[in-house]
């Protein structure tokens, strides 16, 4: 029973799965909590997406696929930053038209490439496929990521709570906004061995979610939401083991599932506190 319970790591390419999601796990549960608290859930998704064309044209290029993905991510969240801020036109329409506008133009570049190389790993993730390079890139991403969040998590929290009263403590309002933009960018590109650009967004997103369901506290939020990321990661790939499924898919399966549970044990938990006159 043990054996056939231990069989998936005994294959080196589940090996470095399991060690590439828990890689990644780090810099994304963290970085989600940001992400849910400063409502920027459509931010991520806009910039896994428009990281496309980088990859494609780095592609074309001969430059190196980290590279075009940086690149592209960068121009796309400064490019939403500036017209955000210098525009009548709301953030989220905003960042729906660069957003739309980069996969676009991702897609045209995509399609005009005859090769017998494939792209697709990319879009969907390649987690069974990783290699030695690709883990000590991520694992670097994740070291900066990690440690930029943790060292600055007090004034990225004020940052998104309250920006007015961020810039009157005399906290460097735009150096936090774009930094923000930088490590989601960074934490895209770490992530795109694992679940590819379309599958990202949910790495970003659900962990904090979750997090904020079960706890109040933000230093707990972080510790859950890396933990609820590590767990998922791990899950659904020995359950794509067995199932003879997508790696990426299967994870975010697992981090839905996850969702669904904490969601009804919070409304649960609300209606108790409330029958007996407790805050929930």
């Amino acid at each position: 029973m043990i054996d056939t319970l231990l069989m998936p790591l005994q294959f080196a390419f589940m090996q470095k799965a399991f060690l590439i999601g828990a890689i990644v796990a780090v810099p994304t549960g963290l970085l989600s909590c940001f992400l849910v608290l400063k409502g920027w859930a459509l931010m991520g998704d806009a910039i896994s997406h428009a990281i496309l064309p980088g990859v494609v044209l780095a592609y074309i290029l001969g430059f190196p696929l980290i590279l075009g993905a940086f690149g592209a991510g960068m121009a796309t969240a400064l490019a939403t930053g500036y017209l955000a801020e210098n525009s009548r036109v709301k953030q989220d329409t905003i960042m729906g038209v660069v957003f739309s506008g980069m996969f676009g133009l991702g897609i045209v570049l995509y399609t005009s490439i005859h090769t017998n190389v494939h792209l697709d790993h990319i879009l969907f993730g390649n987690m069974l496929g990783v290699g030695t390079e690709d883990l000590w890139t991520a694992g670097m991403i994740a070291l900066v990521v990690s440690g930029a969040l943790l060292l600055k998590w007090k004034d990225l929290l004020l940052h998104a709570f309250d920006p007015a009263q961020a810039r009157a403590s005399g906290l460097a309002v735009g150096l936090l906004h774009y930094g923000l933009l930088t490590l989601l960018s960074l934490t895209i590109v770490a992530t795109l061995t694992a679940t590819g650009l379309i599958l990202a967004v949910a790495l970003l997103i659900a962990p904090g979610a979750i997090a904020f369901l079960i706890t109040r506290s933000f230093g707990r939020m972080l510790a859950i939401s890396v933990l609820v990321c590590a767990v998922s990661m791990l899950l659904g790939t020995y359950a794509s083991f067995w199932l003879d499924s997508a790696p990426a898919a299967t994870v975010v399966l697992v981090l839905t599932a996850i969702f669904l549970v904490a969601f009804i044990w919070r409304n649960i938990a609300t209606r108790r506190a409330s029958r007996m006159g407790v805050p929930g």
